[in-house]
């Protein structure tokens, strides 16, 4: 627990109050595509539910407020096919019923029917990802990233079940996901051929190695982590997380401002042996510091590397303190704004031994405050007004989500 910021937790209150009806969230006009669909953790009702969860599970909203979003977060019918994972779809309507249970039992029959599914689709997926490393071939990243692939179903179920054999079999997927494919070169088994959209690219034509944790190794290394801390016993996950922190650290920069990691490796860069300094990214949570610097803080902690704590928390300080890092963060979103960069370093203050990270996050409130301004134009979660809501909630309170919230961005 951190102390309470009466500022943020107010910013936070309007906001949710703000976005109380779901008929009325959307003052302008409602986007399209599969981002706003009510079964979206990004754009949706159900990421949206979020922020009304967490302040009802803290003693800050009302349940039927909840209730209100989650009816519409289950208003159409729901996917379980190829485009569903953690952000979208049967998962995400589950991790948001999941989030809301808690030990309560709430939800429970529709918790049942949903992990039918979700359990099956994994099932499925992993499949396609043996049989995809037997034949040595390279992975696509939508197999095992956070938002679309396998790390983001672990994320469920090591919340939801951690007990349940699928867990353990997703977790040693993602063990097998960084041992090295037979008869490759030397790249990591995790390169994959495409461009960091997931898509083929000619300014990518040999792929490239995403670092990220929205879509890249980082959030593997953040699940074993978290698995390894809370007491999964899972064969070579220790070894999976070395092999990863190697080449993360093999790629890691030193620049006058702090330690950084790129977002992504192209073959040219591995050849080159470098990387340009021009190609720091900004320190959101998507590809920056915000959420390197987080996974490699939790690898400090399951391997009891204290060396490589310090130094994740070194980054992320050495960020906060750098005001011209801060001003590349010119949105409020969890994803690429400020209030990804807040709800991060509150977790890594949280687990820090040292009170500068605590110092910096007033601060970094009130920078998130004023950006929002009085108007809620965006209310989505992932990029919009109820996810600055919700990391303005944490350091109002001074005290981790009750309702553990922030999985979904593998914060813990």
């Amino acid at each position: 627990m951190t102390s309470s910021d009466p500022d943020a937790l107010a910013a936070a209150n309007t906001v949710a109050e703000a976005l109380a009806d779901p008929h009325t969230a959307w003052a302008a006009h409602r986007p399209t595509g599969g981002r706003a669909w009510p079964q979206s953790l990004a754009g949706g009702a159900a990421g949206i539910a979020l922020l009304h969860i967490e302040r009802a599970r803290s003693g800050y909203g009302d349940w039927s407020t909840v209730h209100a979003w989650l009816s519409a977060a289950a208003s159409d019918a729901l996917t379980a096919a190829a485009n569903a994972g953690l952000y979208l779809g049967a998962p995400a309507l589950a991790f948001t019923l999941h989030t809301a249970a808690g030990p309560s039992g709430r939800y429970h029959r529709a918790l049942a029917h949903l992990d039918q599914a979700v359990v099956a689709m994994t099932r499925t997926r992993l499949a396609a990802a043996h049989t995809r490393i037997e034949q040595s071939r390279r992975p696509a990243m939508k197999e095992f990233d956070l938002i679309r692939g396998l790390t983001g179903l672990g994320v469920y179920h090591l919340r939801r079940h951690p007990d349940h054999p699928i867990t353990g079999e997703l977790l040693s997927y993602l063990v097998r996901l960084t041992e090295p494919l037979a008869g490759r070169d030397d790249l990591p088994p995790w390169w994959t051929d495409s461009a960091p959209n997931g898509e083929p690219s000619p300014e990518f034509p040999q792929g490239h190695g995403n670092v990220g944790l929205a879509h890249g190794i980082s959030a593997v290394l953040a699940l074993l982590a978290l698995a390894h801390l809370r007491g999964l016993p899972v064969r070579g996950a220790d070894d999976a997380i070395a092999r990863i922190c190697a080449w993360t650290d093999r790629w890691c920069q030193h620049g006058d401002t702090g330690p950084w990691w790129p977002g992504f490796i192209t073959l040219r860069q591995v050849r080159e042996g470098k990387v340009a300094a021009t190609l720091r990214p900004r320190p959101s949570w998507c590809y920056g510091v915000s959420g390197t610097a987080r996974a490699q803080q939790l690898a400090g902690m399951a391997l009891r590397d204290t060396a490589r704590q310090q130094a994740a928390e070194n980054a992320l300080l050495a960020a906060l303190r750098d005001e011209a890092q801060l001003d590349q963060l010119t949105e409020i979103g969890l994803c690429h704004g400020t209030a990804g960069l807040l709800q991060s370093a509150w977790r890594m203050a949280a687990d820090s031994h040292h009170p500068q990270l605590t110092a910096e996050l007033p601060g970094l409130s009130a920078r998130l405050i004023a950006q929002m301004g009085t108007t809620v134009r965006d209310p989505e979660l992932l990029d919009g007004a109820a996810g600055a809501a919700l990391a303005l909630h944490t350091a109002g309170t001074g005290a981790a989500p009750t309702s553990g919230w922030d999985a979904f961005l593998l914060l813990a």
